[in-house]
């Protein structure tokens, strides 16, 4: 038997404990697959109390960093506690100790990756980071190895389950925005605090991550639009139903002439869409390449057991030395490519979904058309319904476009919502239809 490959762990939370039991669990299967034997030696942290509750080896437990540092047989450190503050201070230091770092921290990796990746490259080891998009599915495998010959013309993802698991509540059973959220705290599938989730932040994370490699750009976090789905309303998921849509937050991303056009927003997509069928709390990503065409990853995006799969597998291939390999050759990395230009939010082209509400009167829609018109805005369907009863004082009107310049929308709503007769603000949410596959 070869000489074992040690690992240590650092942050035994969910991820972490689900870690550490395949490691220790399956052990001879993976040295049976890859010739390596795995050796799990340390798990870092200050409270073990739920690597005890997993009844995890307690001889693995070590409260000192730097002892596992010092340790020269430490081939890789996988980091697993989370956020952007000690996290990214700990990881510069194991990578300056010449460890490679695996990590799930897609904050991290968002908002610091260029640097911690230089920092990687200055040590000679590597950064691998497959967990931090995706949960369980292969998506940064495929984009820097499996579709690696393709230009990436656009990718489209369902990238977090939390908010997958409420539109699809929404959608299916009717229930409001706030009861669905209910559910998925109860079900374990929400935060107490979910604001990372529901306002985008998280989905955006992982766009700029899977924007980055897909497009070989370094793209800013900062810089690209989010729109959570909080303030949905159930009355537009019922029109969109009757006009053939479901809801999705998808992370956007596409290649266009004068730059990157990236956003995370809810989005209608219709209902014959591949990415229409995914549901609960599982993830997919919709990736067109000008030579493979459409291909599509799906699984569950989050969890211990399915993270820990993605976590496991960077760690081969750490102590392999393949991801040593693809880290020092490729030249997609944030910290080897130019910052991308991304598109203005108004200089997006699209088609939308329009309602107003408006007072059921004569001359109304003369004068949401004439604005529309002066905006450059082509209608496709306009969808009018009764007053819910005599004594509603408004009527929705709801519109969908033809594709528009985004900025020529945002400008015609303005004046909309100014008008008399419109009585509440205006509701646009995007219609993203199937991307076109352009072989070349």
């Amino acid at each position: 038997m070869k000489r074992p490959s040690v690992v240590a762990i650092l942050g035994c939370g969910t991820v972490g404990g689900a870690t550490a039991a395949l490691l220790l669990s399956q052990r001879s299967m993976l040295a049976a697959k890859t010739g390596l034997d795995i050796e799990l030696r340390y798990i870092v942290d200050k409270d073990f109390s739920h690597a005890e509750s997993l009844n995890l080896d307690p001889g693995l437990f070590e409260t000192d960093l730097d002892k596992v540092l010092a340790d020269p047989e430490v081939l890789a450190v996988v980091e697993l506690i989370g956020g952007t503050g000690i996290a990214r201070t700990l990881t510069e230091k194991i990578l300056r100790a010449g460890k490679r770092v695996v990590t799930a921290n897609k904050a991290l990796l968002a908002k610091h990756g260029a640097e911690l990746m230089a920092v990687a490259r200055e040590a000679g080891v590597s950064i691998s980071f497959e967990a931090s998009c995706g949960g369980g599915i292969p998506i940064l495998r495929a984009l820097y190895d499996g579709i690696l010959p393709n230009r990436i013309d656009a990718f489209y993802g369902i990238v977090n389950g939390t908010c997958n698991y409420i539109l699809t509540e929404m959608m299916q059973k009717g229930n409001s925005y706030q009861e669905a959220l209910k559910e998925a705290q109860e079900a374990g599938l929400a935060e107490a605090d979910p604001t990372l989730d529901v306002t985008g932040g998280d989905s955006a994370h992982k766009l700029a991550i899977m924007s980055s490699l897909a497009f070989a750009q370094r793209v800013d976090l900062e810089s690209v639009p989010v729109q959570g789905i909080d303030s949905l309303k159930l009355i537009d998921l019922n029109f969109g139903r009757e006009l053939g849509y479901v809801v999705k937050l998808l992370a956007i991303a596409q290649s266009e002439e004068d730059g990157l056009a990236l956003r995370v927003r809810p989005a209608f997509i219709s209902t014959e869409h591949p990415l229409a069928w995914v549901s609960g709390p599982f993830n997919a990503v919709s990736v067109y390449g000008h030579a493979v065409g459409h291909t599509m990853y799906y699984g569950r995006g989050a969890g211990g057991s399915p993270t820990a799969s993605a976590v496991t597998a960077d760690i081969i291939s750490s102590c392999m030395g393949t991801a040593d390999t693809v880290f020092s050759t490729l030249n997609i990395w944030p910290d080897r490519t130019k910052k991308a230009v991304l598109l203005p939010q108004e200089d997006i082209q699209g088609r939308y979904y329009v309602r107003l509400m408006v007072e059921d009167k004569p001359g109304v829609f003369a004068q949401i058309a004439g604005i529309l018109g002066e905006n450059q805005i082509s209608l496709s369907s306009v969808l009018q319904k009764e007053p819910y009863n005599e004594k509603a004082d408004s009527v929705p009107v709801v519109i969908t476009t033809h594709s528009v310049r985004e900025g020529n929308l945002r400008t015609a709503l303005a004046a909309l919502d100014k008008l008399p007769v419109v009585r509440e603000p205006s509701i646009c949410i995007e219609i993203l239809d199937e991307h076109e596959e352009i072989f070349a």
